[in-house]
């Protein structure tokens, strides 16, 4: 990184906040609230690569929030051939939201690099997640403080990567993208969203995932220090 970098932009959902355990963590207690008797792991096998996929396509606005709240769970209940209303999967829905927040797991060294990244940059969130549930997770894991600016994609009426949102945020840092840099784990919506507009960006590829050589990337979060 160049001595220019003023303001480092992160994702939240799978960068500092443990998405993957929040979440099963959640389905193991709404299943236990509806009395759905399914195994949880067969369930999540499953589920997981739907839900990337319904995200995908929310993030092409090809679904709606509602298409993809219902769509991920009641197809992942139709994979491992489990018969269930539709009331109940619009239950479950609801109270997926409603619990989801209330579990704060963050990926090992989120609170170590925040720390010494806020020291010196000032630290900003762009996130594609439903902003009704985004600020209550940075709360409930104690981390909002970091945070200089919040900037969510029901705000910007669009999601990354399209450029609007990652030039929304910059406007409201007052930064521009010679001194800033995007730090994610979607190749996708982070990195090559914040490629496309001259930003620098960081891939926190915690998931191994194949990237191109000329891409910047760390596999755990507090290896960041190495590019600050």
């Amino acid at each position: 990184m160049t001595n220019t970098i003023k303001h480092i932009f992160f994702d939240l959902d799978h960068t500092l906040w443990d998405f993957d355990k929040n979440s099963a963590l959640t389905f193991e207690k709404i299943f236990r609230l509806h009395n759905i008797d399914v195994n949880l792991n067969t369930f999540l096998k499953v589920y997981e690569p739907i839900n990337f996929q319904y995200w995908k396509l929310y993030r092409e606005e090809k679904v709606s929030k509602e298409d993809l709240r219902y769509g991920r769970l009641k197809d992942a209940f139709n994979k491992i051939n489990v018969a269930i209303l539709d009331t109940i999967v619009d239950a479950l829905s609801e109270d997926y939201i409603r619990y989801l927040t209330t579990f704060n797991h963050l990926f090992e060294g989120t609170i170590e690099i925040l720390e010494y990244l806020g020291d010196r940059y000032q630290l900003h969130i762009i996130t594609n997640g439903f902003k009704e549930a985004q600020e209550k997770k940075m709360i409930a894991s104690n981390i909002k403080h970091y945070f200089k600016t919040i900037t969510n994609s029901e705000m910007v009426g669009v999601k990354k990567p399209n450029p609007k949102i990652f030039n929304y945020a910059l406007n409201s840092a007052k930064a521009n993208v010679k001194e800033s840099v995007m730090v994610g784990d979607n190749y996708e919506a982070d990195v090559l969203g914040a490629l496309n507009i001259g930003m620098d960006a960081i891939c926190f590829n915690y998931h191994n995932e194949d990237l191109p050589n000329t891409i910047k990337r760390v596999n755990h979060l507090t290896e960041l220090q190495k590019y600050f």
